[in-house]
């Protein structure tokens, strides 16, 4: 787990090695352990080291093979390394790493190579015969990799802060991007918060050739897996056989290291599974974390340490009382690469769990996209029941559907009304907004926002045909949700403590085979009872009967009381911007202090993050 950072002149003149420099000690936090440039000529390649694997000298980066014809810095881990290595016969390696694997791996077979991976990462290979680069991220997009292009340079990094270090990027908003901003609570690749700064989108792997065109290429799409064996999926105890075999060997992967290694452990369904399956395959006690708190309705602790106690975990507690949390806020702010509505709770766990002197840790990200464990997997399916509604005329739909839903958001029950159908490319880019097209058209002083995700569901349109309904459900989560917020949230404040963090339910192969098993055996009337009934008799059948918590912080209370200043401050500064409608923004946000059920602290959360962003990154 790393940095990385390069510059290729599309002159003749020489990439200057100081402005990589600019890049990768901006990112310090995500490698600590060694810095290194490499330059020839128009290229220059950048390197941050939190060693993992092969902790030697000999395996720091940029690394380049033993013909000095490839040098790669990259970012990441390759967790089937091993089994790469033993195929690769006839290439001398010279070192222990999975870096130098890659390299071999790219000699012989190319491109083709990532098919061969396992693992999350992000690389750049400087290809000295071809004269080109070649880069890629990993299927589902764990890994950043940003880049800006002009007629003069290409730039890319692991962080857009780093691309900004180098005065080469114009620090202007990228504003077509607020709608998806707010109304998502991030933006998606391609495109970022910067105008001109884009990412490479999961999946893909890019060339810059010598002709200096960048062109993209997908190599893994979710909604695409490769056909399963149909006796895998022939009955339940099949299925459940598939699935802890996936399991086992997903997390195997993972506790690969040579550096300590833990997991995060809040005692919920999830985190329980990923802890015993490592206690299930490991020789000593497995590090468990915990954060508590002293508000009972936050804190999770005594689950926790029932499970620790039936794994037998070395199992630490984490106290967290808000005076601590609100005092490293402006920490938090500054780890923030990109605005968002999401990071402050990894970013504390992944301090304390730094702090007791761990490097790498497990967790259970995933497993409710991949187990449709989230409430909106059963919102789901009870409109797929209602699908006959959308044959109606739209006033006698939409007395039934409020008579039926009288609980439901208004907005959010207007919106769904609105839509001409049931379909994917209808519905799935409503069910994961955070603000709804109106408040955000109302704040922005727009008339008709276009739902920024619609394109993309309609891309995948015939593909998402082709699967059953929860599967359909668990690509529009990956797509809106995971990737773009999760995993990018998840990268960013794990690496502000230099803490690699690994997501066993994220495996490719996992996500491959789920996407193919039959809605009957995902929905039932638990969440995740497939899960459950996979790994059994590790998981007590308890864990089905608490209610789900999630990891959360009581931001509600917070923003209108400890942290009212600090909000108000940036609201303001945001009004008097030319991005917002004033009026409409701060009505917007006195109505979430009178405490409006329509207006929720995530919401104007988004806006305080962003005012912040902009002002520390000068971004005009």
């Amino acid at each position: 787990m790393c940095g990385i950072a390069g510059l290729i002149n599309r002159s003749q003149s020489n990439a200057d090695p100081a402005l990589v420099r600019l890049m990768t000690q901006c990112m310090s936090h995500r490698g600590p352990d060694a810095e290194g440039i490499w330059a020839d000529g128009q290229v220059a390649l950048g390197h941050r080291r939190l060693s993992i694997i092969d902790l030697s000298d000999n395996a720091n980066q940029p690394l380049a093979d033993r013909t000095g014809s490839y040098v790669i810095t990259f970012n990441g881990e390759l967790y089937n390394y091993q089994a790469i290595r033993q195929e690769l016969t006839g290439y001398s390696f010279q070192t222990n790493s999975d870096t130098e694997v890659i390299l071999a791996a790219y000699e012989r077979w190319g491109t083709a190579c990532l098919e061969h991976f396992n693992g999350m990462f992000a690389f750049a290979i400087w290809d000295q015969q071809a004269g080109q680069l070649f880069a890629a991220r990993d299927r589902l997009g764990k890994k950043p990799f940003y880049y800006y292009q002009n007629e003069e340079v290409f730039l890319f990094a692991s962080e857009v802060g780093a691309l900004l270090q180098t005065d080469l990027v114009p620090r202007r908003l990228n504003r077509s991007a607020l709608p998806q901003y707010l109304m998502y609570q991030t933006v998606a690749a391609p495109d970022t918060l910067v105008k001109g700064i884009n990412q490479l989108p999961a999946g893909h792997f890019a060339l810059l050739t010598d002709h200096h065109q960048w062109m993209e290429t997908c190599y893994w799409d979710v909604a695409s897996p490769p056909a399963a064996d149909p006796s895998l999926l022939q009955d339940r105890t099949a299925v459940q056989h598939r699935v802890r075999n996936l399991l086992q060997a997903s997390v195997a992967r993972r506790i690969v290291s040579d550096v300590p290694l833990g997991a995060f452990l809040s005692g919920g369904i999830d985190s329980s599974a990923v802890v015993a399956l490592m206690a299930e395959q490991s020789d000593q006690p497995v590090n468990t974390f915990t954060v508590t708190f002293q508000d009972s309705a936050f804190d999770e602790s005594v689950h926790a340490r029932a499970m620790a106690n039936r794994f037998n975990t070395r199992h630490t507690e984490l106290p967290l009382i808000p005076d601590r949390l609100l005092a490293e806020l402006p920490a938090i702010m500054a780890s923030m690469d990109q605005p968002s509505g999401d990071g402050p709770n990894t970013y504390m766990v992944s301090k304390l769990t730094k702090e007791a002197g761990i490097t790498v840790a497990l967790s259970g990200l995933g497993g409710d996209e991949v187990f449709a464990g989230y409430s909106t997997f059963g919102r789901y399916a009870r409109l797929r029941q209602l699908q006959l509604l959308w044959k109606l005329p739209k006033p006698i739909r939409q007395t039934i559907l409020r008579w039926l839903s009288p609980g439901t958001n208004k907005q959010k029950l207007a919106d769904l009304i609105a839509l001409p159908s049931l379909t994917p490319t209808d519905l799935f880019p409503l069910l994961r907004q955070s603000t709804s097209a109106l408040a955000a058209g109302q704040l922005l002083g727009l008339n008709k926002l276009v739902t920024p995700y619609a394109a993309r569901f309609q891309a995948k349109a015939t593909e998402l045909s082709r699967l059953s309904p929860m599967s359909q459900l668990t690509v529009s989560e990956l797509l809106t949700y995971t990737e773009p917020l999760l995993l990018r949230d998840s990268d960013q404040m794990s690496m502000a403590h230099a803490l690699e963090l690994r997501v066993p339910f994220l495996d490719h192969e996992l996500i491959d085979f789920m996407i193919q098993v039959p809605d009957q055996y995902k929905t039932t009337t638990t969440p995740k009872q497939l899960l459950i009934d996979s790994l059994q008799p590790l998981l007590p059948g308890t864990l089905l009967q608490r209610p789900k918590m999630g990891f959360s912080f009581p931001w509600d209370k917070w923003m209108r009381r400890e942290l009212k200043e600090f909000c108000s401050e940036r609201i303001q500064r945001l009004s008097q911007r030319d991005l917002f409608e004033p009026r409409a923004l701060l009505t917007y946000y006195q109505r979430f202090l009178q405490a409006e059920p329509t207006v929720s602290w995530n919401q104007i959360w988004l806006l305080v993050v962003l005012e912040d962003w902009l002002e520390r990154n000068q971004i005009s």
